[in-house]
């Protein structure tokens, strides 16, 4: 048995979450932060058989998909402190899914 580990923007795992549960994948939906663009993340429990990791990483794939977006550079309170100085937004890739498939030693359900 597998645990798979799904860390995607909280924008993205709503989707993930019904077209898993579609698919007849059980999965637990956990909020989280980090990255430096300091948005909401959510993190996914998902717990298959090992032939079916395939699956669920198919399943990721199609939905969480990378894209670009514009961003300030510049973080929010910071204008004042740069004298009205407003900076250009930049591209940044957003979205897209960081995965890890861990093996799991015992699985109970009580």
């Amino acid at each position: 048995m597998k645990l798979i580990l799904i860390i995607t923007q909280s924008s993205d795992a709503d989707l993930l979450i019904s077209n898993l549960i579609e698919k007849g994948f059980g999965a637990t939906k956990l909020a989280s932060t980090g990255g430096f663009l300091r948005e909401g993340n959510s993190t996914i429990l998902v717990g298959v058989e090992n032939d079916l990791v395939d699956d669920v990483l198919s399943i990721v794939g199609s939905t969480c998909k990378s894209r670009e977006r514009l961003m300030s550079p510049t973080p929010p309170g910071m204008m004042e402190s740069m004298g009205g100085f407003i900076p250009y937004p930049i591209k940044v890739q957003v979205g897209g899914a960081t995965i890890f498939v861990l093996n799991v030693e015992r699985f109970e359900k009580v």
